[in-house]
């Protein structure tokens, strides 16, 4: 089935999503991949390997991820932790959200005086 402009948009939109989740999550502790996939599924995003190992080589060779191998039961595992670069883009990016979601109307503020 083709996809619409729509899908397109509403993909990369997602995507940049899951990279500010990630540097938050490897910002607070080492990550692997597996592991991230199950996070990321109980905040309903439903990502294979095809899609999230490709985002973390590509944040590592940015500079936004450090990576070391440790083997782990017999195989090599991957853990990535967020550089300064990382971090410093995670921050930026918390900003850009809050300033979205305060600008559609969806701060923190507003919900709390609706509730």
């Amino acid at each position: 089935m083709p996809k619409t402009k729509n899908d397109i948009v509403m993909r990369d939109f997602l995507l940049g999503i899951i990279r500010l989740h990630i540097l938050h999550h490897a910002q607070q502790e080492r990550v692997f991949g597996l592991e991230l996939i199950r996070e990321l599924a109980t905040h309903g995003y439903e990502l294979s390997p095809g899609t999230l190992y490709p985002i973390l080589h590509t944040l590592e060779s940015h500079g936004f991820l450090e990576s070391e191998k440790q083997v782990v039961q017999g195989k090599v595992r991957k853990y990535y932790r967020a550089t300064a670069a990382g971090v410093e883009a995670l921050e930026t990016g918390r900003t850009q959200v809050l300033e979205l979601l305060h600008e559609i109307g969806l701060d923190a503020q507003k919900r709390e005086g609706q509730a």
